[in-house]
This record gives C-alpha cells, sequence and structure tokens, in this order.
C-alpha cells in the first residue's frame, strides 16, 4: 500500500501527540499534590474557567454537527436497498437518472433462472424510470430539483422498508403520484389531493409513503410505463430483480458483465447505494475546515487563560517549588490542567450536540442538500454516533493541552525566590 507523504506526516503527528499524553498522564499521577490543587484552581477561579470551557464546547459541538450532518448522508444511502436485490443499469452511467436499460433488454432479463418467482411464476423484478424533476419549495425560497421515481407494480414489493403513512399508493392511469413525507413538509402542492404541473401535465398527489431513513425519503414515486409517456422515454432507467440467495446474486451478476450483448452493470442493491456517497464529502471537509479554524481561536483563549492563571499563581508556584515539586512536574500540572478545562469543554460540546440531534428528531426538523450524483434534492438528519463523540472528546483534549502547553512551561521556568517574593 502506498503511502502519501500527507499520511506519513499526520502518522507521525498521531504518535507524537500519544507519547505526550501518555508522558503527561505518568507525570501527573506520580505526585497527586499538584492534581488536587489544579482541580481546586478550576473551581476558584470559576470565571475564567467558564469562559474557556465555552469557547472548546462550542468549536466541539460545531466539529460534531458538521460529521453527524455526512453520517446522516452515508446512513441514508447504507438504509437503502434489499440485499435480495440487484440493481442493473447502464455501463459507464454514474446514477440511475444517467442510465438506460431498453425494453427489450427487461424481456431478456425478467426469464433469466437466477431471479426468483411467486406462486404464480411471476418473476419478482422491477423496471424503473428515474427522472428529475423542478418544484417550487413550500416556502416561497425559490425551486430545487426532485428525483420523480417511476416504478412497475412490483416494485413496492421489492423495497419493503418503504410505508404508506397517508392516503393511496398512485392508480396507473389516472395522472397520480404518491409523494415521500419529508419531500411533501420542503415543496408547495404536495399534500394528499393536491397537484403539481411537470412534463407538461398536473399530477395528483394520491398518498404519502416513509422511505424508512432511507434514499427514498428523497423521492416521488408513480407507474413506470404512465411515465414514460408523460415524459416522452422510450427506455427505463434501471432493472431491480430480486434474485434467490448470494450464489443466484454472484451467477447473475456474473452472467451481465459476459454477455456482450447488453452493456449493463450489476451490483447488489445495497452496495449500488452505499457508493452513491460522494454528496457527504464536501459536507465533511468542510466540517473539518471549520473545526481547524475554531480550534486555532480556541488554543489562543485557552493559551490566555492559563497566562493569566500563571501570573495570578506567582507564590503558589514557587511555594510548590520550595515544597520540592520538579519543574517537570509543575508542567504536566498546569498542562493537566488546561487538559480538564478542555475536557469539561468536549463533554458539553457532546451534550450539546446530542440535545441538537434529540430536538431535530422530536420536531421532525430534516436538512436537504444536492446530490452530486443525482443533482436533486436529498434529505438527511442528524447522526451524532458514539464514534463522533469520542473524536469530540479527544479534539477538545487536544486543543487544551496545546493551549496550555506554553503558560505551562513559563510556570515551571519561574525562579523560585523570585516566585516567593512576588506580590
Amino acid at each position: 500500500m502506498h503511502l502519501n507523504p500527507v499520511t506519513i506526516l499526520l502518522g507521525v503527528l498521531a504518535l507524537v501527540v500519544i507519547g505526550y499524553l501518555l508522558w503527561l498522564i505518568y507525570a501527573v499521577f506520580t505526585s497527586p499534590i499538584p492534581v488536587l490543587y489544579n482541580f481546586k484552581s478550576v473551581l476558584v477561579r470559576w470565571r475564567a474557567t467558564a469562559a474557556t470551557v465555552l469557547g472548546v464546547a462550542l468549536v466541539v459541538t460545531v466539529y460534531i454537527l458538521m460529521q453527524a450532518m455526512a453520517a446522516g448522508l452515508v446512513k441514508s444511502s447504507q438504509n437503502t436497498g434489499d440485499p435480495r436485490n440487484v440493481m442493473i443499469v447502464r455501463k459507464g452511467s454514474t446514477a440511475e437518472s444517467s442510465s438506460q436499460v431498453s425494453r427489450e433488454q427487461l424481456k431478456v432479463i425478467q426469464y433469466w433462472p437466477e431471479i426468483e418467482r411467486d406462486a404464480q411464476g411471476r418473476p419478482f423484478i422491477s423496471a424503473d424510470l428515474a427522472m428529475i424533476i423542478n418544484l417550487p419549495r413550500r416556502d416561497g425560497t425559490g425551486e430545487a430539483n426532485v428525483t420523480l421515481r417511476g416504478v412497475t407494480p412490483m416494485g413496492m414489493e421489492l423495497r419493503p422498508q418503504v410505508k404508506l403513512v397517508e392516503g393511496h399508493w398512485f392508480t396507473p392511469g389516472k395522472r397520480e403520484a404518491a409523494v415521500c413525507v419529508k419531500i411533501a413538509r420542503r415543496f408547495a402542492n404536495c399534500d394528499v389531493g393536491q397537484k403539481f404541473k411537470t412534463g407538461g401535465v398536473e399530477l395528483t398527489v394520491a398518498g404519502w409513503f416513509d422511505g424508512g431513513d432511507s434514499a427514498f425519503d428523497s423521492e416521488m414515486w408513480m407507474d413506470a410505463d404512465e411515465a414514460r409517456s408523460v415524459f416522452d422515454r422510450e427506455n427505463y432507467s434501471s432493472v431491480l430483480p430480486r434474485v434467490a440467495g448470494t450464489n443466484a446474486a454472484a451467477a447473475l451478476m456474473k452472467r451481465i458483465d459476459s454477455d456482450k450483448r447488453m452493456p449493463l452493470r450489476a451490483d447488489l442493491e445495497t452496495d449500488y447505494y452505499s457508493k452513491q456517497t460522494m454528496t457527504a464529502l464536501p459536507i465533511k471537509i468542510l466540517g473539518q475546515f471549520l473545526a481547524t479554524a475554531m480550534s486555532i481561536g480556541a488554543i489562543f483563549a485557552a493559551m490566555n487563560t492559563m497566562y493569566a492563571s500563571v501570573g495570578a499563581r506567582t507564590r503558589e508556584i514557587g511555594t510548590l517549588r520550595v515544597l520540592g515539586f520538579r519543574r517537570r512536574t509543575i508542567l504536566a500540572s498546569f498542562n493537566f490542567e488546561g487538559a480538564i478545562l478542555a475536557g469539561i469543554g468536549g463533554l458539553v460540546g457532546c451534550g450539546l450536540a446530542l440535545l441538537a440531534q434529540y430536538l431535530c428528531v422530536a420536531f421532525g426538523v430534516r436538512f436537504g442538500t444536492l446530490s452530486f450524483n443525482t443533482f436533486s434534492e436529498v434529505i438527511f438528519q442528524f447522526r451524532v454516533t458514539p464514534m463522533l463523540a469520542m473524536q469530540g472528546m479527544l479534539f477538545a483534549v487536544i486543543v487544551g493541552v496545546a493551549g496550555s502547553f506554553f503558560p505551562a512551561i513559563r510556570a515551571s521556568r519561574l525562579p523560585v525566590i523570585a516566585a516567593l517574593k512576588a506580590v
């Protein structure tokens, strides 16, 4: 595996930080009196403590929430699909909306032996047509793209996570559509019984469905053949068959790959949607950029607080030196104090992030962004994971240690006599 210079540099930096933290813990806990002293100092100087804790907490909250947005997008893709289904699209296509599967190809595929059949011998297969339409937002702030999916009758049975929550499913031939409830709350004329115009026709909203926190939460559905007629499309976008098991799925994918008559490719439906996570990358990068910028400010704030603390405790530091505590013990104890403050700030930040997630879930708040795969609206929710909370805590401690490092060095180098004479 090739390692680029940036990866090597970050690895070396991580080892240095971990090594320093281990030494810091060892130095502090081999001299218990300064540890107790620092704990009491944090409580006595509560105003400076509160300012430092709040600054670090805000940095950690922003970092976790930005990463939680990206995690929510990734989770939406990972929740999509059934492991028994295989997604078939055109080779070279990056999304269903840019794919084409002809009706002749569908007729050939549906008779392949790898596809499961019901009691009447009908194949479990759906031919879909994915299109991008433009609709006005409910709040009047403009328009946005939405994915309209045409599905054949077997399509809903192949997607058991999608549930009807109000109204009824669309009736083929009646210019009806079913809308995900999360999309309906963001776009105008999407209540049950209302009509919205697209493709030169008006579609009536027959019902609302819930996509089960999957990619289908960002879609509208109608009959596939009616959609082909309305939007003047000759072919479908994709074909979704259900296979009997893992071996049948592998055999089907191998058959498609080796059939030179069909320029198609196949993936397990779950794998196909898991790969559609490019939209989360810019949010991750933005979150890391904001966290880096804010962490610099937090480090300087912690440094300022610790310098002021050292200046106010010059005589106390001299007393510790007279009592026999070594310079490295003083250094470690003040550095540890900075880590304590930042750690508290990290806990507060994690709590604020979890509170934001709870309020969003409780009030049904959802977020939307542009998908870089389909260029349509994608609906998602915050997802604060235990790993993100741990990253936030580690980030906070590193900020605290970095911000208190130079003030701690100054405290450890104060001459004993000068410290004792300080007023």
